[in-house]
């Protein structure tokens, strides 16, 4: 028997599990899933818990998520060790491979920012990218009786990297439906240069919030908290005070992928960002949000490079050339409020461009443009998850980008 390991059984971890469950034999391959948790979460619900969204299906156990044949281990990783190829957790427990995959994500560390953990941790600073910190969050919403909001970015990657945007346009229509807009300042905080990472993208979603009367700090990297003032200290010794702060943390790669070896400073595996591949280790790939591809760290990431990654590790393992290349094809909905959304769409050589998708002229969904339709394909999106894209099922939606129906901002062509 062949021994495939998977690190993490998040939306990579499984959705490749159930791929490859499908396509390699029973008889010839165990494959084992390691991950310290009994429950998956849907992670784009938790975006709409501080508002009061519904908070049904969030969760579902493990094992229901994943194929028969599929052995779920549950665990904590203390090491990996390529030269013995085999995994440690911190029970004592030793499982061999054949071949690994690491898929165990990136996630927040409010440890690394000095001040961000303390007595004020969940009461008036908060986030929103973790099952507990968004129910805490609600509380803190439904209780605020105004003075400023902040909403902060302490560095690049996070986990989906349009969500601080997304909730901070859900806050400002979770005011003004309350009739209590202007009693709260709200004040975007970014390290980036701009709205977003990339520049057509950045004047759309600036626009936006210039729209809705939210200011924008930019090019700000925090050096501390200081929680007693409320206050955010730059490095360049710029402070902005809070009355209550939404900060995303510092996002990192697991623990042990240090503890082995395998990754960078940020504790993410460098790969090949066409196969996947280990640049270190040739029997080892890293999946999802755990590698350094130069992408968003996004469930689209994770979804469209599954479909690469499979049909080429299937050749892998037969000795045969890795063809495919994944081209960091990336998209994601970008709620604006009011029941409308806009979409993005792009990869490693092209930003998000206005135009229709999936199909010229067509769509239905718009690009760059806020749309009902786009609002309804967000939320259309949790069942399509657990029933179609979890269970490694193809979707209608390339693996690879097309430039079909996308143009560029200066020609004169509606979005």
């Amino acid at each position: 028997m062949r021994r495939l390991v998977i690190l993490g059984g998040g939306t990579a971890g499984t959705t490749v599990a159930n791929k490859l469950r499908r396509r390699l034999p029973l008889d010839e391959w165990r494959i084992t899933v390691i991950d310290r948790d009994s429950h998956h979460v849907y992670q784009p619900g938790l975006l709409f818990v501080p508002f009061g969204g519904d908070d049904k299906h969030l969760l579902q156990p493990r094992r229901k998520t994943l194929r028969a044949g599929i052995l779920l281990l549950r665990g904590e990783i203390a090491k990996v060790d390529p030269d013995a190829k085999d995994v440690r957790l911190t029970d004592g427990q030793v499982v061999g491979y054949d071949y690994l995959v690491i898929a165990t994500g990136t996630s927040s560390r409010p440890d690394e920012t000095p001040g961000m953990l303390g007595p004020e941790w969940r009461r008036s600073i908060h986030d929103f990218y973790t099952y507990d910190g968004a129910f805490a969050l609600r509380d803190a919403l439904r209780d605020f009786t105004g003075g400023r909001l902040v909403v902060h970015v302490v560095d690049q990657p996070i986990k989906c990297p349009v969500a601080p945007l997304e909730f901070t346009f859900l806050t400002e229509e979770f005011f003004r439906r309350r009739g209590m807009r202007d009693q709260v300042e709200l004040v975007y905080v970014t390290p980036l240069d701009g709205a977003f990472t990339k520049p057509i993208a950045s004047r759309y979603l600036g626009r936006l919030l210039d729209e809705r009367k939210i200011a924008v700090e930019t090019d700000f990297l925090v050096e501390r908290v200081d929680a007693g003032r409320k206050t955010l200290v730059s490095y360049d010794e710029r402070e902005i005070g809070y009355d209550l702060l939404v900060t995303v943390p510092l996002n990192m790669g697991a623990g042990f992928v240090a503890a082995s070896g395998l990754g960078d400073e940020l504790n993410y595996v460098p790969v090949d960002k066409h196969t996947l591949q280990s640049l270190a280790n040739p029997e080892i790939f890293a999946i999802g949000d755990a590698n350094d591809l130069p992408t968003s760290k996004a469930g689209s990431v994770a979804h469209f490079s599954s479909e690469i990654f499979v049909d080429n590790f299937c050749a892998y393992v037969e000795g045969q050339p890795m063809t495919g290349r994944f081209d960091g094809h990336a998209n994601c909905f970008v709620e604006t409020g009011d029941g409308k959304a806009l979409l993005i769409d792009f990869n490693y050589d092209t930003e998000p461009l206005p135009g229709r998708f999936p199909l010229a002229h067509v769509g239905p969904m718009s690009l760059l443009h806020e749309t009902r339709a786009n609002h309804w394909g967000k939320l259309a999106f949790r069942w399509i998850y657990w029933h179609l894209l979890l269970p490694g099922r193809r979707l209608p939606v390339p693996a690879l980008m097309s430039m079909s129906g996308k143009h560029r901002p200066d020609e004169e062509v509606r979005p």
